[in-house]
């Protein structure tokens, strides 16, 4: 079983004085009063060996098969140092498998470097993004610092474990073993390569590798193999985790969030700049030198939605931030178990006219991970699904929705005060060709049971709730992003 994070810091605590440190300390005398919620961002001590899950509500749909992969960090306290950050915990992959109306699951940290050296020295040793390192961090590239902790994708037979400033590092589909890191090509060893590819419906994959005010544009056939990397030019070195695409354009956000110094932790190298609004790059897929600009008010925001073409304007959802308050301070707050002072997103729309103008359309919808139908990816299309519900008491989403963009309305289902609910994927039902005729399946963490559900909703009826759900004897951290593939 995992140990909650208050019996695990507690425990630490109590160990001689030769490794109690003082950040340990202060957070052993915080746990007592941590929050219920603290378990979604608790440790997990080891790899999950594959197991059942017990069927405790409903039925299995039929047809539904297939497999749900999930990222995201679950390790984040050592006796010798702890990460700072939520984003700089070591990733774990999580596998649910359903057959025959069974489903399994297994997880397994990706071995990194990283991981080996902190495991030996008994610490978080590495810089990341909001985490400062420590002396201690050998560094020879950023893969020694590669936590693979956000996403992952399907490459030819591989599953690849995402982050956004190193390597892929595959992994095998089926036991969750780590195999390699990836080399695209040699001359552009551990090079960055974002956790949120766009993957065209035929299986192509577009990706960006940021540097501050130049970005490599990457090109892989579906089975992974590099077809063509392009160095290009940005106006400004804005923080960018995700980009969309339609199917002719790629189209790159630089918010106001700007890198103006080269320092550590990464997070406070950049600089809030409101006055200078957004700018969105529109590249042509074909021909990168044929680009555009818009510009618009400033936002912050993590993630956008896939974008397609409308007569001649481009349109993509996204979730929306007042500014980057979270990326800078509130996931901080969150792996230590204080209340948020960051604003939640809110669900958003752009159209990028073709006159040059744009308009952003704000909805009062609280939301984050806007996800569709993957085979309209960069397609006209009008769902989008997302995560809502959350409270500065609540910093994670307790309820799933998806807004129709043909009316502005959105439908949800909230599965309460006791539940932390991840991002959720659509599968398509069998047959089906509708974005409105399909399954959302995802992970919620039970904190009443202390345990790990798999949801399973009907997309025309996420308001009644799951179809079936499905409980696991352990309990794992919410994780970023995942994939489903049936």
């Amino acid at each position: 079983m995992i140990p909650s994070r208050r019996a695990f810091l507690m425990g630490a605590a109590a160990l001689s004085a030769a490794v109690v440190t003082p950040d340990l300390v202060r957070a052993a005398q915080a746990a007592a009063a941590a929050p219920d919620w603290a378990l979604a961002t608790a440790d997990v001590e080891t790899d999950i060996a594959p197991r059942a899950l017990s069927l405790v509500h409903g039925r299995a749909p039929d047809g539904l098969e297939g497999v749900l992969f999930r990222n995201g960090p679950a390790k984040f306290r050592r006796p010798g140092g702890s990460a700072q950050h939520w984003f700089d915990g070591d990733g774990m992959v999580r596998r649910f498998a359903l057959s025959d109306g069974q489903a399994q699951l297994s997880a397994r940290f990706v071995a990194t470097r990283k991981r080996a050296q902190e495991d030996r020295l008994g610490a978080m040793v590495m810089p990341g993004f909001g985490t400062l390192g420590d002396p201690r961090a050998e560094i020879g590239s950023p893969d020694d610092g590669n936590a693979a902790n956000t996403s992952v994708i399907l490459a030819g037979d591989q599953l690849w474990a995402l982050w956004e400033a190193g390597s892929p590092v595959a992994m095998d589909p089926v036991t969750l073993e780590t195999r390699n890191y990836v080399t695209l090509r040699p001359d552009l060893r551990t090079m960055p390569f974002l956790a949120h590819p766009r993957i065209e419906p035929d299986g192509r994959i577009w990706n960006l590798g940021m540097g501050g005010d130049q970005a490599f544009v990457w090109r892989l056939a579906a089975d992974g193999t590099l077809e063509d990397a392009s160095l290009i030019s940005l106006p400004r070195a804005s923080y960018v985790h995700d980009f969309t695409a339609t199917e002719r354009h790629l189209i790159i956000v630089l918010q106001p969030w700007v890198r103006e110094r080269q320092t550590m932790p990464f997070a406070d190298g950049f600089a809030w700049r409101p006055e200078t609004g957004t700018q969105i790059l529109v590249l042509d897929k074909d021909d990168l030198t044929r680009r555009r600009i818009f510009e618009t008010e400033a936002f912050g925001f993590f993630h956008l939605g896939d974008a397609w073409i409308e007569g001649g304007d481009i349109l993509f959802d996204l979730a929306l931030h007042r500014d980057m308050d979270f990326a800078a301070h509130g996931a901080s707050e969150v792996v230590n178990g204080v209340p948020l002072s960051a604003e939640a997103a809110r669900l958003g729309l752009i159209r990028l006219k073709a006159d040059g103008s744009t308009e952003l359309t704000r909805l009062p919808v609280i939301a984050e991970f806007p996800r569709s139908d993957p085979r309209r990816a960069g397609l006209a299309r009008r769902l989008s699904i997302h995560t809502t519900a959350e409270t500065p008491e609540m910093p994670f989403a307790r309820a799933i929705g998806v807004t129709d963009w043909s009316d502005g309305s959105t439908r949800t289902f909230d599965f309460g005060p006791n539940h932390v609910v991840d991002e959720m994927v659509f599968a398509p039902k069998p047959g089906s060709t509708s974005e409105a005729d399909g399954w959302l399946i995802g992970p919620s963490l039970n904190l009443a049971e202390r345990r790990t559900e798999l949801q399973v909703l009907d997309i025309a009826r996420i308001e009644d709730g799951p179809v079936a759900t499905w409980a696991a004897d352990v309990a794992l951290p919410v994780a970023f992003h995942g994939i489903w593939t049936g």
